[in-house]
Parts: C-alpha cells; structure tokens; sequence
C-alpha cells in the first residue's frame, strides 16, 4: 500500500514516455540503470521519501557508487524517490517506454536523456489512440 504525504494532486495522469534511442543496446543499457536504481531505491525507503528534510537528502553510498559507474551525473537526491513510485519500464526495440501515474518523472526523463535518447512525454488520457497508456 502507498501512503501518500505530500500535498493533494491528482495521480492519474496516465503519462507515457518514450526513450527513442539509436541502437537497441542503448535502450537495453537504460533499462538496466532504471530496474538497478529502482531496486537500490526500493531497499532504502527511508533514504529515499519526500517528506526528508534538506539535510536529509543526501546519496547513500550505495547509489553513489552506482550513478559513479553509470556515469549519471544530473539527478539530484530528492529525485530518487521516483524510482520509486508505481511505474513501468519497458524496451520495445530500440525504445524504453515508460508508464505512470505520476507526475513527477524528472529523474526518468533526466536518466534517458544522458544516455542519449530523444524522449517523447504525453497523457495517454489526451491521446487514446496512441498504444501506450494505461489498459494498453
């Protein structure tokens, strides 16, 4: 169950977000960085909350070593709790689709963007034909 400590919004956004990168390898490596950093997020939940004060946030050595050797600089502390939020990643091809709810997604779109991709953000909500969204 996900307990919800910010302020009110609305959480059914039905975001799509695709990564289109040149080489298939390229999707396949950014995956790879999205599913490790959501399993070191998801083993430090206290690490890693909204609710932490500015002298919380702060890189566990874990995932310093891991954004280190995945030479990904741009994401902030406070952003990695994303990773932990309900959230779909996938490569079709040479692309890494990402779907949620959410509205915060700044650190998906920061890591695809470093490895190189050409990245795509919409509402399924606002474009239903599309084939990506929720019950797609």
């Amino acid at each position: 169950m996900k307990v919800w400590t910010g302020y009110g919004s609305e959480h059914s956004r039905n975001l799509v977000m695709i990564g289109h990168f040149r080489e298939a390898r390229d999707a396949e490596k950014a995956k790879e960085l999205i599913d490790r950093l959501t399993e070191q997020v998801l083993a430090e939940p206290d690490v890693y909350r909204s609710d932490a004060s500015l002298e919380e946030h702060r890189f566990s050595e874990a995932v310093l070593e891991l954004l280190r050797a995945s030479n990904l600089y741009s994401l902030g502390p406070a952003e990695l709790e994303q990773f932990s939020y309900d959230a779909s990643a996938r490569v079709e091809g040479s692309d890494v689709v990402v779907t949620t709810d959410e509205v915060e997604v700044s650190a998906f779109l920061k890591l695809l963007l470093d490895k190189g991709a050409r990245v795509e953000v919409y509402s399924a909500h606002d474009y239903p034909d599309t084939e990506y969204g929720r019950g797609k």
